[in-house]
Protein backbone atom coordinates (compact mmCIF):
# COMPACT_ATOMS: atom_id res chain seq x y z
CA UNK A 1 0.00 0.00 0.00
CA UNK A 2 1.49 3.55 -0.89
CA UNK A 3 -0.08 6.13 1.11
CA UNK A 4 0.22 9.29 -1.00
CA UNK A 5 -0.20 12.84 1.20
CA UNK A 6 -2.36 16.04 0.08
CA UNK A 7 -0.95 19.38 0.42
CA UNK A 8 -4.17 21.40 1.20
CA UNK A 9 -3.25 24.99 2.03
CA UNK A 10 -0.71 23.52 4.34
CA UNK A 11 -2.10 19.86 5.15
CA UNK A 12 -4.85 17.18 4.21
CA UNK A 13 -7.37 14.84 5.79
CA UNK A 14 -10.01 12.13 5.37
CA UNK A 15 -12.29 8.78 5.54
CA UNK A 16 -11.99 6.24 6.59
CA UNK A 17 -10.53 5.49 8.78
CA UNK A 18 -7.16 6.39 7.90
CA UNK A 19 -4.55 8.52 6.73
CA UNK A 20 -2.94 7.58 3.50
CA UNK A 21 -0.59 10.35 4.71
CA UNK A 22 -0.73 9.17 8.29
CA UNK A 23 -2.45 9.72 11.30
CA UNK A 24 -3.07 13.07 12.52
CA UNK A 25 -0.98 14.30 15.32
CA UNK A 26 -1.74 12.51 18.43
CA UNK A 27 -3.54 14.46 21.00
CA UNK A 28 -1.83 16.07 24.40
CA UNK A 29 -1.38 14.02 27.38
CA UNK A 30 -4.04 13.75 29.53
CA UNK A 31 -2.77 15.29 33.23
CA UNK A 32 -4.65 13.22 35.94
CA UNK A 33 -4.63 14.48 39.39
CA UNK A 34 -3.82 12.14 42.21
CA UNK A 35 -4.52 12.09 45.57
CA UNK A 36 -1.26 11.07 47.40
CA UNK A 37 -1.49 9.89 51.19
CA UNK A 38 0.37 12.30 52.59
CA UNK A 39 -1.27 15.00 54.92
CA UNK A 40 0.46 17.41 52.87
CA UNK A 41 -2.18 19.21 50.62
CA UNK A 42 -0.34 18.79 47.70
CA UNK A 43 -1.14 17.20 44.54
CA UNK A 44 1.27 15.40 42.19
CA UNK A 45 0.19 14.18 38.52
CA UNK A 46 1.01 11.43 36.30
CA UNK A 47 0.94 11.12 32.33
CA UNK A 48 -1.43 9.12 30.89
CA UNK A 49 0.25 7.90 27.24
CA UNK A 50 -1.63 8.88 24.11
CA UNK A 51 -3.52 5.58 22.05
CA UNK A 52 -0.85 3.71 20.05
CA UNK A 53 -2.16 3.50 16.40
CA UNK A 54 -2.61 -0.43 15.85
CA UNK A 55 0.29 -1.99 13.89
CA UNK A 56 0.06 -3.98 10.63
CA UNK A 57 1.14 -7.17 12.11
CA UNK A 58 -1.86 -6.44 14.85
CA UNK A 59 -4.11 -5.60 12.37
CA UNK A 60 -3.25 -8.84 9.93
CA UNK A 61 -4.11 -10.86 13.19
CA UNK A 62 -7.72 -9.27 14.09
CA UNK A 63 -8.32 -10.32 10.18
CA UNK A 64 -6.79 -13.53 10.65
CA UNK A 65 -9.22 -14.25 13.31
CA UNK A 66 -10.11 -17.77 12.85
CA UNK A 67 -13.87 -17.10 14.00
CA UNK A 68 -14.49 -15.05 11.54
CA UNK A 69 -17.16 -15.60 8.65
CA UNK A 70 -16.60 -17.51 5.37
CA UNK A 71 -18.44 -14.53 3.92
CA UNK A 72 -16.30 -11.84 5.82
CA UNK A 73 -13.12 -13.44 4.60
CA UNK A 74 -14.69 -13.89 0.85
CA UNK A 75 -15.47 -10.39 0.78
CA UNK A 76 -11.38 -9.24 2.42
CA UNK A 77 -10.53 -9.98 -1.09
CA UNK A 78 -12.20 -7.60 -2.82
CA UNK A 79 -11.98 -5.07 0.28
CA UNK A 80 -8.46 -5.25 1.33
CA UNK A 81 -9.27 -4.91 5.19
CA UNK A 82 -5.59 -4.70 6.52
CA UNK A 83 -5.25 -1.92 4.38
CA UNK A 84 -8.00 -0.03 4.98
CA UNK A 85 -7.53 -0.19 8.44
CA UNK A 86 -3.81 0.62 8.42
CA UNK A 87 -5.02 3.86 5.95
CA UNK A 88 -7.49 4.83 8.46
CA UNK A 89 -4.69 4.85 11.74
CA UNK A 90 -7.11 2.30 13.65
CA UNK A 91 -6.59 3.19 17.67
CA UNK A 92 -8.01 1.20 20.55
CA UNK A 93 -10.27 2.78 22.78
CA UNK A 94 -12.44 4.91 19.79
CA UNK A 95 -16.10 5.78 19.31
CA UNK A 96 -16.82 5.55 15.52
CA UNK A 97 -19.84 5.68 13.61
CA UNK A 98 -20.20 3.31 10.51
CA UNK A 99 -22.76 5.21 8.27
CA UNK A 100 -24.61 2.80 6.03
CA UNK A 101 -23.87 -0.28 7.92
CA UNK A 102 -25.49 -2.77 5.63
CA UNK A 103 -24.59 -6.47 6.49
CA UNK A 104 -22.05 -5.27 9.33
CA UNK A 105 -18.72 -6.34 7.18
CA UNK A 106 -17.32 -2.90 8.49
CA UNK A 107 -18.91 -2.03 11.40
CA UNK A 108 -17.44 -5.97 12.94
CA UNK A 109 -13.72 -4.86 11.63
CA UNK A 110 -14.22 -1.74 13.62
CA UNK A 111 -15.27 -3.03 16.64
CA UNK A 112 -12.81 -5.87 16.62
CA UNK A 113 -10.28 -3.38 16.19
CA UNK A 114 -11.27 -0.53 18.38
CA UNK A 115 -12.01 -3.60 21.27
CA UNK A 116 -13.80 -3.57 24.47
CA UNK A 117 -12.97 0.49 25.35
CA UNK A 118 -14.23 1.80 22.10
CA UNK A 119 -17.79 1.56 21.54
CA UNK A 120 -18.94 1.48 17.35
CA UNK A 121 -22.35 2.75 16.21
CA UNK A 122 -24.08 1.03 12.87
CA UNK A 123 -25.88 3.29 11.02
CA UNK A 124 -29.05 2.25 8.77
CA UNK A 125 -32.15 4.52 7.71
CA UNK A 126 -35.45 3.48 9.71
CA UNK A 127 -37.56 0.93 7.58
CA UNK A 128 -41.31 1.25 6.43
CA UNK A 129 -42.44 -2.46 6.99
CA UNK A 130 -45.53 -1.29 5.34
CA UNK A 131 -43.34 -0.18 2.08
CA UNK A 132 -40.77 -2.16 0.20
CA UNK A 133 -37.16 0.02 0.45
CA UNK A 134 -36.18 1.71 -2.81
CA UNK A 135 -34.60 0.31 -5.59
CA UNK A 136 -31.98 2.17 -7.57
CA UNK A 137 -32.30 1.68 -11.89
CA UNK A 138 -29.74 -0.74 -11.96
CA UNK A 139 -28.64 -3.23 -9.64
CA UNK A 140 -24.68 -2.95 -8.62
CA UNK A 141 -22.35 -4.75 -9.47
CA UNK A 142 -24.46 -6.55 -12.30
CA UNK A 143 -26.44 -8.65 -9.98
CA UNK A 144 -29.40 -10.07 -10.83
CA UNK A 145 -32.04 -7.59 -11.51
CA UNK A 146 -34.77 -6.65 -8.93
CA UNK A 147 -37.62 -8.71 -10.76
CA UNK A 148 -35.30 -11.91 -11.14
CA UNK A 149 -33.95 -11.89 -7.40
CA UNK A 150 -35.47 -13.88 -4.94
CA UNK A 151 -37.49 -11.56 -1.92
CA UNK A 152 -34.94 -10.50 0.78
CA UNK A 153 -35.12 -12.66 3.89
CA UNK A 154 -37.15 -10.40 6.18
CA UNK A 155 -33.88 -9.32 8.07
CA UNK A 156 -32.39 -5.81 8.94
CA UNK A 157 -28.78 -4.47 9.74
CA UNK A 158 -30.15 -4.29 13.74
CA UNK A 159 -30.69 -8.32 13.04
CA UNK A 160 -27.55 -8.65 11.41
CA UNK A 161 -25.38 -6.56 13.86
CA UNK A 162 -26.77 -8.56 16.69
CA UNK A 163 -25.78 -11.32 14.92
CA UNK A 164 -22.42 -10.62 14.57
CA UNK A 165 -22.12 -9.20 18.13
CA UNK A 166 -23.22 -11.86 19.93
CA UNK A 167 -20.80 -14.60 17.68
CA UNK A 168 -17.94 -12.16 18.22
CA UNK A 169 -18.69 -12.57 22.65
CA UNK A 170 -19.58 -16.55 21.82
CA UNK A 171 -15.53 -16.72 20.42
CA UNK A 172 -14.45 -14.46 23.76
CA UNK A 173 -13.42 -11.68 21.24
CA UNK A 174 -12.42 -8.55 23.12
CA UNK A 175 -14.52 -6.08 20.83
CA UNK A 176 -15.90 -3.00 20.97
CA UNK A 177 -19.80 -3.01 21.77
CA UNK A 178 -22.03 -2.36 18.73
CA UNK A 179 -24.96 0.00 18.78
CA UNK A 180 -27.26 -0.07 15.96
CA UNK A 181 -28.87 3.13 15.32
CA UNK A 182 -31.56 3.63 13.00
CA UNK A 183 -31.57 7.28 11.65
CA UNK A 184 -32.37 9.18 7.88
CA UNK A 185 -28.79 9.33 6.00
CA UNK A 186 -29.78 13.11 5.95
CA UNK A 187 -28.75 13.36 10.05
CA UNK A 188 -27.51 9.77 10.74
CA UNK A 189 -25.77 10.60 13.92
CA UNK A 190 -27.14 9.33 17.65
CA UNK A 191 -28.04 12.20 19.66
CA UNK A 192 -25.65 11.11 22.59
CA UNK A 193 -22.43 10.56 20.03
CA UNK A 194 -22.81 14.67 18.65
CA UNK A 195 -18.95 15.56 19.11
CA UNK A 196 -17.78 12.46 21.14
CA UNK A 197 -16.72 10.78 17.65
CA UNK A 198 -13.00 9.99 16.73
CA UNK A 199 -13.88 8.59 13.33
CA UNK A 200 -16.67 7.89 10.91
CA UNK A 201 -16.88 5.63 7.76
CA UNK A 202 -18.87 5.59 4.67
CA UNK A 203 -17.87 2.26 3.08
CA UNK A 204 -19.06 2.19 -0.90
CA UNK A 205 -22.33 3.89 -0.02
CA UNK A 206 -21.71 7.82 -0.68
CA UNK A 207 -23.34 7.61 -4.08
CA UNK A 208 -26.13 5.69 -3.36
CA UNK A 209 -27.33 9.21 -1.73
CA UNK A 210 -27.69 10.68 -4.96
CA UNK A 211 -29.92 7.73 -6.50
CA UNK A 212 -31.60 7.84 -2.82
CA UNK A 213 -32.61 12.13 -2.76
CA UNK A 214 -30.69 12.52 0.51
CA UNK A 215 -29.36 16.33 1.48
CA UNK A 216 -25.79 15.25 1.05
CA UNK A 217 -24.74 18.65 2.62
CA UNK A 218 -26.59 17.86 5.72
CA UNK A 219 -25.33 14.30 5.93
CA UNK A 220 -21.60 16.08 5.69
CA UNK A 221 -22.87 18.94 7.98
CA UNK A 222 -23.93 16.36 10.88
CA UNK A 223 -20.43 14.15 10.12
CA UNK A 224 -18.81 17.04 11.10
CA UNK A 225 -20.79 18.62 14.00
CA UNK A 226 -20.16 15.05 15.38
CA UNK A 227 -16.80 14.27 15.22
CA UNK A 228 -14.11 16.10 18.04
CA UNK A 229 -11.71 18.37 16.27
CA UNK A 230 -8.81 16.18 14.25
CA UNK A 231 -11.63 13.18 14.21
CA UNK A 232 -12.04 11.49 10.40
CA UNK A 233 -13.91 11.20 8.17
CA UNK A 234 -13.26 7.85 5.64
CA UNK A 235 -15.05 7.78 2.44
CA UNK A 236 -14.19 4.66 0.02
CA UNK A 237 -15.88 4.76 -3.37
CA UNK A 238 -16.55 3.51 -7.15
CA UNK A 239 -14.75 6.03 -9.13
CA UNK A 240 -16.75 7.56 -11.89
CA UNK A 241 -15.57 9.23 -15.12
CA UNK A 242 -14.54 12.84 -15.14
CA UNK A 243 -17.35 15.32 -15.64
CA UNK A 244 -20.32 12.83 -14.36
CA UNK A 245 -20.41 14.03 -10.78
CA UNK A 246 -22.97 11.94 -9.20
CA UNK A 247 -24.87 11.43 -11.77
CA UNK A 248 -24.47 7.89 -12.52
CA UNK A 249 -25.42 6.62 -8.88
CA UNK A 250 -28.42 4.42 -9.60
CA UNK A 251 -27.23 3.06 -12.84
CA UNK A 252 -23.55 2.45 -12.77
CA UNK A 253 -22.98 2.90 -9.31
CA UNK A 254 -20.43 5.46 -9.31
CA UNK A 255 -19.37 8.91 -8.73
CA UNK A 256 -16.55 11.22 -10.00
CA UNK A 257 -14.02 11.39 -7.39
CA UNK A 258 -13.31 15.28 -7.40
CA UNK A 259 -17.27 16.19 -6.81
CA UNK A 260 -17.45 13.73 -3.91
CA UNK A 261 -14.46 15.63 -2.83
CA UNK A 262 -15.67 19.17 -3.49
CA UNK A 263 -19.09 18.26 -1.57
CA UNK A 264 -17.60 17.11 1.95
CA UNK A 265 -14.91 19.99 1.84
CA UNK A 266 -18.10 22.34 1.62
CA UNK A 267 -18.81 20.89 5.08
CA UNK A 268 -15.46 22.25 6.41
CA UNK A 269 -13.55 19.22 6.53
CA UNK A 270 -10.00 19.27 5.16
CA UNK A 271 -8.71 16.44 2.78
CA UNK A 272 -5.79 14.55 4.72
CA UNK A 273 -5.27 11.51 2.52
CA UNK A 274 -5.67 9.31 -0.29
CA UNK A 275 -5.60 5.35 -0.71
CA UNK A 276 -4.41 4.09 -4.03
CA UNK A 277 -4.40 0.33 -3.08
CA UNK A 278 -8.17 -0.11 -4.25
CA UNK A 279 -7.39 1.35 -7.60
CA UNK A 280 -7.74 0.14 -10.81
CA UNK A 281 -6.19 2.08 -14.03
CA UNK A 282 -7.64 -0.43 -16.68
CA UNK A 283 -11.14 -0.17 -15.49
CA UNK A 284 -12.69 2.52 -18.25
CA UNK A 285 -14.94 3.72 -15.43
CA UNK A 286 -18.10 3.70 -18.35
CA UNK A 287 -20.10 -0.06 -17.15
CA UNK A 288 -21.58 -1.09 -13.60
CA UNK A 289 -19.42 -4.46 -14.35
CA UNK A 290 -16.43 -3.90 -15.90
CA UNK A 291 -15.86 -5.43 -19.18
CA UNK A 292 -13.63 -7.73 -19.43
CA UNK A 293 -14.26 -8.61 -15.99
CA UNK A 294 -12.03 -6.98 -13.77
CA UNK A 295 -12.52 -5.04 -10.47
CA UNK A 296 -14.02 -1.81 -10.38
CA UNK A 297 -11.72 1.59 -10.08
CA UNK A 298 -12.13 2.76 -6.65
CA UNK A 299 -10.71 5.62 -4.43
CA UNK A 300 -10.46 6.12 -0.71
CA UNK A 301 -10.57 9.26 0.90
CA UNK A 302 -9.54 10.30 4.43
CA UNK A 303 -11.36 13.93 5.55
CA UNK A 304 -10.10 15.50 9.08
CA UNK A 305 -12.17 17.84 10.60
CA UNK A 306 -10.12 20.90 11.82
Amino acid sequence: MRHTPLILGATVALLAAAGLAGCAADKPPVMVPVTTTSTSTATSTVTTPPLATLSRAQIEAIVNSPDRSAADRTNDIRRHPVDMLMFIGIKPGWTALDVFTGGGYTTELLARAIGPTGLVYGQSRPRNPDSPPPRPAAPEGGAMSPAAAPPPAPRGAADMLADRGAEMKAAGVAAAPIAFVALPFDNPVPPEAIGKLDLVTLMFNYHDLGWLGTDRASTNRAIFDALKPGGYYVIADHAGRPGTGISESGTLHRIEESFLKSEVEAAGFRLAAEGDFLRNPNDPRDQNTPNPPQPKDEFVLKFVKP
